[in-house]
């Protein structure tokens, strides 16, 4: 388990542990083909690991823990997992690139960039999305999406159409007293104050979207989802803007 401060509250990973993949709590169902940057790592033909990004026709992003050490399979155009709609594109990963720094026990660095074997075809349903020019301000308004569990902290409700929720960005200040000294200059957080709304396990590596910007992949939070007090927690993606276009130029074949 990962100790968390003094009280000692276990950090749990938002990837799905098993196949029972879990998913966004207090949300609903997103608009039909809105999130069209959200891309989902799948284990199996019908089991999401974990969520990612894709911001670039080449490149996903997505939290270092959903690491595999091997290909993976990643559908773009994804809505509901058990519907064929014709919008889906299923690409295989070619090489993972989880930041360096990546630390297992403190979540730190929780940040990996997966470069596609093809590139994705760009369309209505499948689309890219911008990084962020400056690190968002609290209380903005967000939008959290993944196929994630709907029930904590068992999950055994799986819906098969991607789930979104609105959360709110919580100060550094507020942050810290959910997570006394866990949380690092890499970290976000965000939820609503009555809770209620969160990222939950099977969510991993997915987006949080603050005014068409990326500003947070999902990382981590306490392991009863959507508490009060304490908010889910994203790696800080305004920290990262030239690891990720650094390391995408370097990985590019011109």
């Amino acid at each position: 388990q990962w100790l968390l401060g003094e009280d000692a509250d276990t950090g749990s990973p938002r990837a799905a542990p098993t196949p029972t993949d879990e998913r966004i709590i207090g949300g609903q169902s997103c608009g039909r083909h809105q999130q069209t940057y959200q891309v989902a790592l799948m284990d199996s033909p019908n089991t999401v690991r974990c969520g990612g990004v894709l911001i670039d026709p080449s490149w996903v992003l997505t939290a270092a823990h959903c690491d595999t050490k091997r290909p993976i399979s990643i559908r773009l155009g994804e809505y509901s997992l058990k519907a064929s709609e014709g919008t889906e594109q299923c690409i295989k990963s070619t090489q993972s690139f989880p930041h360096p720094n990546y630390n297992l026990t403190s979540h730190d660095y929780d940040i990996m960039l997966l470069k596609l074997q093809n590139t994705a075809n760009l369309n209505n349903y499948v689309k890219t999305i911008g990084l962020p020019d400056r690190c968002p301000e609290p209380n903005t308004e967000c939008l959290v999406s993944g196929w994630g569990t709907t029930q904590t902290p068992k999950g055994t409700g799986y819906p098969n159409i991607l789930q979104c929720g609105k959360v709110y960005i919580q100060s550094n200040a507020d942050c810290d007293k959910s997570y006394p000294g866990a949380l690092t200059k890499n970290m976000l957080c965000a939820g609503v104050k009555e809770g209620g709304v969160d990222s939950c396990q099977g969510d991993s590596g997915g987006p949080l979207v603050c005014n068409g910007k990326l500003q947070g992949i999902v990382s981590w939070g306490s392991q009863v989802c959507a508490t009060k007090g304490k908010p889910g927690v994203y790696t800080k993606v305004c920290r990262f803007t030239d690891w990720i276009q650094d390391t995408i130029r370097e990985n590019s074949s011109n």
